[in-house]
């Protein structure tokens, strides 16, 4: 018998249900609480004391329809349009990444390495804008420019930096053929470019790869490191002496990335794990000469 849905409770209850075979019990109680919250514009404190007060109709055929997209695989990110990231407001669709935690964690470590921070930061592969949008914010001494391949993703990076209040400069830029002309030479560059190898598709799950970008995603097995490499030879003119990089790596690259970096002279080369001992980030200073 199926749930019949009527109150804030039984999202979670009918949700329970119909994605059992499909998603763990933890994900399912999280996007429950994403969809509630969609819904009903309540937040989780306030879901939790309301967790009796009854849906309107309009309301419970939200639930439904977004279950039914939930079964295909399509992420909740996606279905609802939007995601957090450090503190801000992300809309998403399918021309650009989901933000994932690794990618705070990058923002994490460039605000508490550059507290009182003022200079030019340029990020580069922007996607949704959040990495940009992040570091404006809470780096209000800087001026940051994004640049991505995409116009879509450049669109939706200009509406996302609206939507926070946040000054970001964002441009179309293919890095491959050409350099961006706003923003350098720059103080910091960020980036978190396609990473991961062609042959590492099987071991992923079909809700990235029926549905998120995969020019943002992965790199041929021939030439894993062309992204970073590319930009590590462009450092001469888009970086000031002692300025930083920081790189969101593939987590089996940590060792040929490190080579490539110190290869062009950046000193305090290091890698830094994520949250699940993963070497996930790479950054380094630009020496003189």
């Amino acid at each position: 018998m199926g749930v019949n849905i009527q109150t804030i409770k039984d999202i979670r209850l009918y949700l329970a249900e119909e994605l059992a075979n499909l998603y763990p019990e933890t994900e399912i109680e999280a996007m429950a609480g994403i969809i509630a919250g969609n819904v009903t514009g309540l937040s989780n404190l306030h879901q939790i004391y309301g967790i009796s007060n009854y849906l309107t109709a309009v309301q419970v055929e939200q639930v439904v329809i977004i279950c039914e997209e939930l079964k295909t695989g399509k992420p909740i990110q996606y279905i609802i349009g939007e995601t957090f990231f450090y503190d801000c407001i992300i809309r998403v669709n399918g021309s650009v990444l989901i933000p994932r935690q690794e990618t705070e964690e990058l923002v994490d470590l460039i605000i508490k390495e550059n507290r009182g921070f003022q200079g030019k930061i340029l990020d580069i592969g922007s996607g949704s804008g959040c990495i940009s949008i992040a570091l404006a914010l809470n780096l209000p001494g800087s001026s940051v420019t994004g640049t991505d391949i995409s116009p879509e993703a450049i669109a939706l990076a200009r509406e996302n930096a609206t939507l926070n209040k946040a000054e970001v400069t964002f441009i179309e830029n293919d890095i491959l053929s050409c350099l961006p002309e706003i923003g350098i030479p720059a103080d910091i560059i960020v980036s978190n470019p396609p990473y991961i190898r062609n042959t590492e598709k099987q071991f992923m799950h079909r809700n990235v790869l029926d549905f998120e970008p995969h020019i943002a995603l992965f790199v041929d097995d021939s030439d894993p490191l062309l992204f970073y490499r590319t930009i590590m030879e462009h450092t001469a003119e888009i970086l000031v002496t002692g300025g930083r990089i920081y790189f969101e790596i593939n987590e089996a690259m940590g060792k040929p990335m490190t080579e490539l970096v110190e290869s062009f002279g950046f000193s305090g080369v290091e890698i830094v794990n994520d949250l699940n001992g993963r070497e996930r980030i790479i950054k380094g200073r630009k020496n003189d000469g």
